[in-house]
């Protein structure tokens, strides 16, 4: 399911008064809570959601925010059979034309466990841009797959996302393909991440920097530091292949401060 770091793609891995309110109300409306869950048990569906601030909204090594400050969060629903849906938004910049100051994201899926230890995770994920240029096709549809599996201490997944061919993407596909490293320091709540992606269409970051071409890499490294069970911390450094436009694709150490509930 979607996270406030986009992890389903290979690194976007969706504020802090939100956080800080979703806490307070966890604490004074317990009985509640306790109902709802037991209701959500009882009929093998379960909500959760999550909100984060994050120093720049990188997606596939790309700044989305225009290097400031993006608010960011989501909600998913699950059922014990492994399906999914979900939305997850984000705030943009105005730099980051046409596309207005909000993203959105509609997605659904399939997760589960298809031997010991290897995850399946399959679905469809729609990005929308509900407040660009009027008349301007920005919105596109991507179908997702990745498969993760744990390697003594650490857990490696392997991802693809490919968007067919759409008018807001110039009448082109684009492929998009990932691993990712994770692993946690024993007796610490320090885990750490690497992630490296390759992007073959309009999507490209040489592509966005304004060059020709059409294939680029993305990489990234960096650490998440959980302070509670529901309360994470990281810093990662980012960066991509290709010229390094400022504030859109050169390197970048960024800081997200997460609550999920």
């Amino acid at each position: 399911m979607r996270t406030s770091s986009k992890n389903i793609l290979g690194g976007k891995a969706k504020s802090t008064i939100v956080g800080l309110s979703a806490i307070l109300l966890a604490s004074t409306a317990a009985p509640a809570f306790a109902q709802d869950e037991a209701a959500e048990s009882s009929s093998g569906i379960t909500i959760s959601g999550n909100a984060a601030v994050t120093s720049d909204y990188r997606f596939r090594g790309v700044s989305l925010s225009g290097g400031d400050i993006a608010i960011q969060g989501g909600i998913d629903i699950g059922h014990e059979s492994g399906f999914y849906i979900g939305t997850w938004g984000s705030s943009l910049e105005g730099k980051v034309n046409p596309y207005g100051g909000t993203e959105l994201d509609i997605y659904g899926g399939w997760s589960g466990e298809v031997s010991s230890g290897v995850t399946v995770d399959v679905g469809l994920l729609y990005y929308l841009y509900p407040n660009g240029i009027k008349g301007a096709d920005l919105d596109y549809f991507e179908p997702y797959a990745s498969v993760a599996a744990t390697l003594g201490p650490v857990e490696a997944t392997v991802g693809v996302a490919w968007a067919p061919k759409q008018d807001s993407l110039g009448n082109d596909d684009n492929l998009y393909l990932y691993t990712d490293l994770s692993a946690g320091i024993p007796n610490s709540p320090i885990t750490i991440n690497g992630h490296l992606g390759y992007t073959k269409g309009p999507l490209a970051p040489p592509f966005l920097a304004g060059t020709t071409d059409d294939t680029g890499l993305d990489y990234s490294f960096g650490a998440d530091w959980a302070i509670t069970s529901n309360l994470t911390a990281s810093i990662m450094y980012t960066g991509t292949e290709g010229p390094a436009v400022n504030d859109l694709t050169d390197d970048a150490v960024v800081f997200t401060l997460g609550v999920s509930f």
